[in-house]
């Protein structure tokens, strides 16, 4: 991985990104740099890749809430880490690979996005399975204006998750949504207000996390692996993985536990 910065040390990532365990199976990260609207710098970029790989693989988290500290959740990258750079130096960073273990996590990750999510602020929110907004939250790809595009997936998600014509809108204007508009395109999962936005999220973080581990993890790998197959193709793997949650002790508690006016007990096997 040649190309990326010095590795961070352990207090600078804890600096940068905090990490707390508010609720059993829940796991929350919180983007820590409030004074610059948490903007996306390389090392903020390494803290969330290196959390994100290691939290993909964490047996205790079964679900993941991203958010950020202060009044935003990410107004987009570090400009001024980028203004004097090349093609080569941009090519040889190979971010991609950063936010490799974002967009291949295996567990369910919601954000909470309170304030700007912008330019790569509003990538990073794209790359999460559900995204809460508060009321007064903005959605938007400005890269337009500053002479560049999106580049961590901004053009294919925006199209995928609002049609080609708002996304056109978007992107061509480089204007900023509402949540309310973000919500009615399908962008945003849910708009709550600000002040239960941090409840709300944490709330339905704990109640998937409640849910049987394999059939969580089952959804999202399906979901995530017919989104580019044929229709056939996308019917087939999900007939398949719903054949195989009925080898799992847990299809055979949850139906036990139904038949018997009960709650069930998971033990994601």
């Amino acid at each position: 991985m040649s190309g990326f910065a010095n590795p961070l040390n352990l207090s600078t990532m804890k600096s940068l990104l905090l990490e707390d365990r508010p609720s059993p199976g829940v796991t929350r990260l919180t983007m820590n740099r409030p004074e610059v609207m948490n903007a996306l710098s390389l090392p903020l970029q390494e803290a969330l890749s290196a959390a994100f790989n290691r939290l993909g693989q964490d047996k205790d988290t079964r679900v993941i809430v991203l958010t950020g500290a202060g009044e935003h959740f990410a107004a987009g990258g570090d400009i001024n880490s980028l203004a004097g750079c090349g093609p080569i130096e941009i090519w040889q960073r190979h971010t991609e690979l950063l936010w490799a273990p974002i967009q291949d996590c295996p567990k369910p990750i919601i954000a909470a996005v309170d304030g700007f999510a912008l330019g790569g602020g509003c990538e990073l929110a794209m790359h999460c399975d559900i995204i809460l907004a508060s009321d007064r939250a903005q959605f938007g790809q400005p890269e337009i204006k500053i002479g560049i595009m999106p580049g961590i997936g901004g053009t294919q998600r925006l199209l995928r998750a609002v049609g080609r014509h708002k996304a056109m809108l978007m992107l061509l204007s480089g204007q900023p949504i509402t949540s309310q508009q973000a919500e009615r395109a399908g962008l945003v999962s849910e708009c709550v207000s600000t002040a239960e936005l941090e409840a709300h999220a944490l709330a339905l973080a704990a109640r998937i996390a409640g849910m049987p581990p394999l059939a969580v993890l089952q959804i999202k790998e399906v979901m995530q692996l017919g989104a580019d197959l044929s229709l056939q193709g996308a019917l087939a793997l999900e007939r398949k993985a719903n054949q195989v949650l009925f080898a799992s002790l847990d299809q055979k508690e949850g139906m036990q536990a139904f038949i018997e006016k009960r709650r069930p007990e998971w033990k994601g096997q």
